[in-house]
């Protein structure tokens, strides 16, 4: 038993660097109240959608401000755009040449908490900026047209293969700066390939995950860029006006929703057990039973193990929201195929899709996060100080648990209540009437139910006594 808590402690410590702070905490009440309280919240808000005017804000013409690209703006976004470019460049110069512990290299920090988590929210406030500020996109020839003309029907799958191979290099990966340095450097090479044989607009629209990724959480901006204007609409607006076209967008978002859920789950002690206890005892008729002399193939075992879970999650929420949908067809006895309806109510998801994130990660913008400017005074670890920081290190913001999980708590269930407004906009709309909209969307409340209490529990796991985060 000694050897087998050792092997689960030293896999357990493997995550990516992006996510090694931790500290240990208490969950301040009983689970059981929390799940309670978020079920009866969701099912108020259920019956407040269905009870309230048919009238929807979201139908309001937008609020529409010019902005033209050939005055001082355009030198505001040409600038933005070289800053992304630098950014990129110093990531991965930074990751050849800078130290390697990933605590004292901007590159990790720069990456992991600056843009793939800090951007990611300021996405979904100020809207979709990333088609502007690519550094990818700005570092190719704009009359890139492709050799190939870029399919409809491949719609975005090689963005959500870019994706999972993404996710798991940070979940599974053990990411340093210099393996963070060389991913940039050949994801770099990719994307000029994949602009010059398909053509920049088809492939950073379709392709380049990121651009997909950010897409997604623009839509839940009061704010669009299109062309040469700023639009300004109503928050979560865009959910309803711009709809999933290809059901490869409807598993890219269900993969944002389950890898997250993955990456909290797979660190809990009952995830951990699953394998290293119960999968070991069947396996002991092949590997013996001495954990020891067997570690090194369980190792290799349980990243197989782990890898599999991760890319199959994906399916297991589609065939989760497929049922849903499924139900809500027959009920409302709708003559919309299977495949429509999934198009339609994708976005419904992507409320509940920013909150896990949020709930998951923001600690790491407050802990982290704070010693950007310091890395940046010195990216190279060369004794600089550019930004004269002093060569001080502020000490990380560490809030209090309760504010921590009450947060997490109240951010999971106001995501849950958007989703089910969205949803039951969408039901309106698509049904055409509030009897079978309420009607398609009882499944949908349930669903919405399962991923709150699903979604709490898997954040209380970390803070369980005993556990960390």
């Amino acid at each position: 038993m000694r050897w087998l808590c050792l092997a689960a402690l030293l896999l357990s410590s493997a995550n990516a660097q992006a996510h090694s702070f931790g500290k240990v905490y208490n969950l301040p009440v009983p689970f059981w109240l929390y799940a309670w309280a978020a079920i009866v919240a969701l099912l108020l808000s259920f019956i407040v959608s269905a009870w309230v005017s048919t009238k929807r804000q979201t139908n309001k013409p937008n609020q529409q401000l010019a902005l033209n690209l050939n005055s001082p703006a355009n030198v505001v976004i040409r600038l933005a755009q070289l800053g992304a470019v630098a950014a990129l460049l110093l990531t991965i110069t930074a990751g050849f040449f800078g130290p390697s512990d990933p605590y004292l290299n901007v590159n990790m920090t720069l990456f992991w908490i600056g843009f793939v988590l800090a951007f990611a929210y300021l996405t979904a406030v100020i809207g979709n900026v990333y088609v502007y500020l690519n550094p990818w996109r700005c570092l190719t020839p704009p009359q890139w047209q492709g050799r190939w003309h870029y399919r409809e029907q491949w719609g975005c799958w090689p963005a959500l293969f870019f994706y999972m191979v993404f996710i798991w290099i940070e979940l599974l990966g053990h990411v340093t700066p210099r393996s963070l340095a060389q991913m940039l450097l050949v994801y770099t090479i990719i994307n000029g390939i994949g602009a010059w044989a398909f053509g920049r607009d088809a492939w950073f629209k379709h392709a380049e995950f990121f651009s997909v990724f950010l897409r997604m959480l623009g839509k839940i901006a009061p704010i669009t860029w299109q062309h040469n204007r700023i639009i300004f609409r109503w928050p979560f607006a865009g959910l309803l006006q711009d709809q999933s076209k290809h059901i490869s967008e409807v598993i890219f978002v269900l993969f944002m929703l389950s890898s997250t859920a993955f990456d909290g789950l797979h660190m809990t002690q009952g995830w951990t057990t699953l394998f290293w206890q119960d999968g070991f005892a069947l396996l002991q008729p092949w590997l013996g039973s001495n954990i020891v002399t067997a570690y090194p193939t369980l190792k290799i075992l349980h990243l197989i193990w782990e890898t599999l879970a991760l890319l199959l999650s994906p399916l297991l929420y589609l065939a989760i929201y497929l049922l849903c949908l499924w139900l809500a067809k027959k009920l409302t006895h709708s003559q919309l195929s299977l495949h429509s309806l999934a198009l339609r109510f994708a976005n419904s998801l992507l409320p509940i899709v920013l909150v896990y994130h949020i709930s998951h990660y923001y600690t790491l913008i407050l802990t982290q996060g704070s010693q950007l400017l310091r890395l940046l005074s010195d990216p190279l670890g060369l004794g600089w100080d550019l930004l004269n920081q002093g060569q001080r290190m502020p000490s990380p913001t560490i809030p209090d648990i309760g504010l921590v999980w009450h947060t997490q708590v109240g951010l999971i269930l106001v995501g849950h209540i958007v989703s089910v407004y969205i949803a039951h906009e969408e039901a309106v709309r698509t049904f055409g009437n509030q009897r079978h909209a309420m009607l398609s969307q009882l499944p949908m409340l349930l669903l919405m139910m399962a991923f709150t209490v699903f979604g709490l529990w898997i954040l209380a796991q970390p803070i369980s006594p005993g556990g960390s985060i």
